[in-house]
């Protein structure tokens, strides 16, 4: 029989998903901010969206992580007891990443309705307290999601000893869980760079293989004989 904890982690596993469809459709419709290039256009521009800003923001982190409580703690009834230390591990980094995507969400929001304030007087003091909000809200839970990464990583190998989820879920799991961490942990453009840094490797490596080839093909090439006195 399910109990109402469950049924609960269920529903609360089904609004999240919608949270984030939702807040993905603003981010790429309303409150996309191609064609903002400077620090100024984009104060400017969450000034003029300033509504939106606030309503993604309330979905996505604040909304999320209440309703992220509800199912944490379902999934640790859920599967405590075939794997205890695990759980309550996983539950510790789960709970810890709700209060900090909450707390996200609420300097973003606040945070925001300031620099606004500010904008249409001072723009340079606007300018540098958004660069301080931003960087904030991303190292508690925008940019940076080691603690969730965890929670599932934990979760996941609770699942499987445990064997009380479905099959296929829990091989997703276990796919996704290295697929999110290591991004996740990387800064800021750090991606790009590393994909340069392999291409300019491995072409160097191209360039020394066909040098060598060259250089063993070569007719003009005499190989060095040692000289011995008689």
């Amino acid at each position: 029989m399910i109990s109402d904890l469950q049924k609960l982690g269920g529903i609360s596993a089904l609004i999240e998903a919608a949270l984030y469809v939702t807040g993905f459709g603003l981010f790429l419709t309303v409150l996309d901010p191609s064609g903002y290039e400077g620090h100024v256009e984009r104060v400017a521009f969450l000034a003029d969206n300033q509504v939106a800003s606030y309503i993604a923001n309330l979905l996505i982190y604040v909304v999320f992580g209440v309703v992220l409580v509800v199912l944490v703690l379902a999934l640790h009834a859920r599967l405590k007891n075939g794997s205890a230390a695990i759980m309550q591990t996983a539950t510790a980094f789960g709970l810890i990443w709700a209060g900090l995507v909450i707390a996200s969400g609420m300097i973003a929001n606040i945070g925001n309705s300031t620099v606004i304030g500010l904008f249409s007087e001072h723009q340079d003091r606007a300018v540098s307290l958004w660069l301080a909000i931003i960087t904030v809200q991303e190292a508690l839970g925008g940019g940076n999601e080691i603690v969730g990464g965890l929670w599932v990583l934990l979760l996941s190998w609770a699942a499987l000893r445990a064997g009380k989820l479905p099959k296929v879920l829990k091989i997703n799991l276990r796919m996704v869980t290295p697929v999110t961490g290591k991004p996740r942990i990387q800064p800021p453009n750090s991606v790009p760079k590393i994909a340069v840094m392999r291409s300019v490797a491995q072409e160097r490596k191209i360039r020394c293989s066909v040098s060598k080839t060259r250089t063993v093909n070569s007719p003009n090439v005499v190989p060095a004989t040692s000289s011995h006195n008689s």
